[in-house]
């Protein structure tokens, strides 16, 4: 079972900019990052194909954040630019085996435990 481990999170005003990072023990197809707020639904963040790079991003984050990879290293980062306050969330890294539904959160077999990221206004 791959292994996943965040790091990054952390407190910063709107406007500015964090890095998370996700180590994988293990070859991944796919990664991606996925968030919950208090007392909402889990959403979808973005996510990246390993092996070709190509990326999908949510709507809300699209043209904000960039997700980029290190093949060798089973690395992923996502870089977060202005950052709002509704960007405040658990941050979570996932990985899957193979191709498919890459929005869809339960398709992902492993975890990572997550980091907090608070965005004040």
């Amino acid at each position: 079972q791959v292994q996943l481990v965040e790091s990054g999170g952390g407190l910063v005003q709107a406007g500015n900019s964090l890095r998370l990072s996700c180590a994988a023990s293990g070859r991944t197809y796919a990664m991606g990052w996925f968030r919950q707020a208090p007392g909402k639904e889990r959403e979808f963040v973005a996510a990246i194909l390993m092996l070709t790079g190509g990326t999908y991003y949510a709507d809300s984050v699209k043209g904000r954040f960039a997700l980029s990879r290190n093949f060798t290293k089973n690395t992923v980062a996502l870089q977060m630019n202005s950052l709002k306050p509704e960007d405040t969330a658990i941050y979570y890294c996932a990985g899957r085996p193979g191709p498919g539904a890459y929005r869809n959160g339960d398709e992902y077999g492993t975890w990572g435990q997550g980091t907090q990221v608070t965005v004040s206004s």
